[in-house]
């Protein structure tokens, strides 16, 4: 047992000191870690005296350095950022300030110079071809990064403008790359390569691999290559690379059409889903009070408003401003809705033109206040990190995360709100109001204030709308006029109080306007959905789902 515990105390004792040791041991900084080649310094120390003519091979020789100045100096170079000083022959990156100087920094060292005047530097010498060929290194250097998007770009740089350097670098790098993604675009730099460069055979295999690739540089390529074929006199190979060219480029052509579509589409939901939020307040208020709200848009506004505030009051919150944003604005205008109905629409119920004016009266006083606390020019929210850029499904189809997280939202929010009127006791209220009023106080229920909290749930949802329009436009105090109207025509065209009327409807008239915008333009294309829903009440006065029920009418 006591050997056991000495064995123990000195294993215990090794630890000690080695932690100690470990502890002890100096740690290099980032900048001692990136020390500079002594080879890239002594290539770069030769820029300022090298000719034109002999610049070629020795960019190649510094882009060939591993080091993590290198593309650093290819980048200035390429830009047209490089100089050196005339002095001493120093090579420096160089920006022009305001004071008409140079802002000056050693690019090996990173150290920052003294400010000059123009005629103290001189620009490193470069031409478009050089520039063409630096490209093609930084693209090389690229495609061994860590970043997967990096090395995306630089396969892309290569496709659009290949060099024989990139190529080799694709063909030695391709076997070695992990993601599919990446490997599959370096797949297609080589086929294009191929069919450029390739006999007869060659360009014909390629073509058969390139049929399914939606790469315009491909597309491109194909239809120079059937344009500088003669029209007529072919010999047989032309004859059989005509052919197939033609047959690849009209199957691309239909897979464009095809997910131009489907774009069409996206976006037609997403202006639906934004129609969904700006008319689903508005639906149940006119369901179950029978009132044409026309401050309904104004409640949109305040809800963009408050999102514009949040994001002023917490500046370093703009990841979750949003999220902020979302609760806030649905209290901002659900409270504004609840004194309007208590202040004005309750003493004006079975007077539909009255309180047509007295809403329209309000929404004047609301854009006219928000003017005087935050001027009438327009204000800008901006966008959460996690909402910009976009989802890319294929070389022409990309889905924007923003319209992508709306379509999502407003579902979330129309669910909800089915499952509040569905499932709760104010819901169920709610529907027995606006079946039969007097039923409903009958049994006790308190109609004013369930038409106080339905209006203010309205309001609240409308507010909810605004925060989502305050990402696709500018804040403003005529922001909710451009939707009151479309607003109104998704409840009718849906059916007045039917909740899943109002979906089908925002939907379908947002697709419908996206299809039609490119063909007709945007102004006409409101017109006809104008139209066509004139002559669709003609028909059906009760909307695609009017209510059910002997109190229906």
């Amino acid at each position: 047992m006591k050997r056991i515990f000495s064995v123990l105390l000195t294993v215990l004792l090794s630890f000690i000191i080695s932690g100690q040791a470990l502890a002890n041991t100096p740690v290099l900084t980032d900048a001692e870690n990136t020390a500079t080649d002594p080879i890239l310094t002594e290539l770069v120390s030769k820029l300022p005296a090298t000719k034109l003519k002999k610049m070629l091979p020795l960019v190649e020789q510094i882009a060939a350095i591993k080091d993590d100045r290198t593309r650093n100096v290819l980048e200035l170079m390429l830009n047209g950022d490089l100089y050196y000083l005339k002095a001493d022959k120093t090579v420096v990156s160089a920006l022009k300030n305001d004071d008409s100087l140079y802002a000056l920094k050693n690019v090996l060292t990173d150290e920052s110079l003294s400010p000059v005047k123009k005629s103290k530097i001189r620009k490193v010498r470069t031409n478009n071809s050089l520039r063409g060929d630096i490209r093609s290194f930084i693209a090389k250097i690229d495609l061994t990064d860590k970043n997967k998007d990096v090395r995306i770009q630089a396969v892309k740089q290569l496709l659009d403008n290949p060099s024989a350097s990139g190529l080799e670098a694709v063909q030695s790098l391709i076997s070695q790359e992990k993601d599919k993604d990446v490997r599959e675009l370096m797949n297609v730099t080589l086929l294009l390569n191929q069919l450029k460069t390739g006999n007869h055979a060659q360009v014909m295999a390629a073509i058969t691999q390139l049929q399914d690739t939606l790469e315009p540089s491909v597309k491109n390529t194909m239809v120079k290559m059937l344009n500088a074929l003669p029209e007529t006199s072919k010999t047989a190979e032309q004859k059989e690379l005509a052919k197939s060219l033609t047959k690849v480029i009209n199957a691309i052509e239909d897979k464009r059409s095809f997910f131009e579509v489907v774009e069409n589409i996206f976006f037609g939901l997403s202006l639906g889903s934004v129609l969904l939020l700006a008319a689903i307040g508005l639906a149940i208020t006119f369901g179950v009070m029978g009132v044409i709200n026309m401050a309904h848009g104004e409640m949109m506004m305040l809800g963009a408003y408050t999102t514009y505030v949040i994001q002023l009051a917490f500046p370093n919150l703009i990841e979750y401003s949003l999220l902020m944003a979302v609760p806030a604005a649905f209290l901002v205008s659900g409270f504004v809705g609840i004194i309007i109905e208590r202040g004005v629409i309750r003493y004006l119920k079975g007077r539909p033109l009255e309180t047509l004016l007295a809403t329209f009266g309000i929404s004047l006083i609301l854009q006219q206040l928000v003017r005087t606390i935050f001027s009438p020019l327009n204000r800008q929210v901006q966008a959460p990190e996690w909402m910009t850029g976009s989802w890319v499904i294929n070389p022409v189809f990309s889905l924007t995360y923003n319209r992508l997280y709306i379509i999502i939202f407003s579902l979330m929010v129309f669910f909800t709100l089915l499952l509040i009127l569905k499932k709760s006791a104010l819901g169920l209220h709610v529907r027995a109001v606006s079946q039969n009023r007097d039923m409903a106080r009958a049994l006790s229920i308190k109609s004013d204030w369930v038409d106080a909290i339905t209006f203010g749930l309205g309001s609240g949802i409308a507010g909810v709308a605004g925060v989502v329009l305050s990402q696709l436009t500018n804040v403003g105090p005529n922001l909710g006029q451009a939707y009151i109207i479309d607003s109104f025509l998704v409840v009718v065209f849906g059916g007045v109080g039917n909740l899943w009327g109002t979906l089908v409807a925002a939907m379908s008239l947002g697709s419908i306007n996206k299809f039609l915008e490119p063909a007709v333009g945007s102004v006409l294309a409101n017109i006809i959905v104008l139209v066509g829903l004139v002559l669709f009440i003609q028909k059906r006065p009760k909307g695609l789902f009017p209510q059910k029920g002997r109190a229906a009418d």
